[in-house]
């Protein structure tokens, strides 16, 4: 499994609850880009529409050497989910307010992957405790060393 690129600010900004993994439908450019690294899931998110999951503003730079066609960067994408996935998730976002959004972007055995999650939004204060818990996380192992 070599991961791609990270939401780092997931984390941050949201309670992650449960993680999926979920396959992207792309084109053959869209793929050779990823694998030059050119993409971007940081403000992202996952929407649901007509029982599908769809992958809303993601980034991937069109591939320079591509001679067919040029493709929108931010254009949305089909999520491949099985639909008990898709109905759960849906269930979920409906009922309590909850969000869905992608935190990495991985090949596995070849086909691009995309682990996303059931996130509630983060208040705050609650972003300051994590800020003051990572400072006195680094200050034992600073200590520590």
């Amino acid at each position: 499994m070599k991961i791609i690129t990270t939401n780092k600010k997931a984390h941050f900004e949201y309670f992650v609850l449960e993680e999926f993994t979920a396959g992207i439908s792309l084109v053959g450019s869209e793929v050779k880009s990823i694998r030059s690294g050119y993409v971007s899931i940081n403000d992202c998110y996952v929407q649901f529409r007509g029982g599908e999951a769809f992958i809303i503003n993601m980034y991937i730079k069109n591939y320079p050497y591509t001679t067919q066609y040029e493709l929108d960067e931010r254009r949305t994408r089909k999520l491949l989910l099985n639909k008990r996935e898709i109905n759960y998730l849906l269930g979920k976002v409906t009922e309590k307010g909850l969000t869905v959004i992608p935190l990495k972007l991985y090949f596995n055995q070849g086909l691009v992957k995309v682990e996303i999650a059931l996130c509630k939004g983060k208040q705050l204060y609650d972003k300051r405790q994590t800020l003051k818990k990572r400072d006195i996380e680094r200050d034992i192992a600073r200590e520590l060393n």
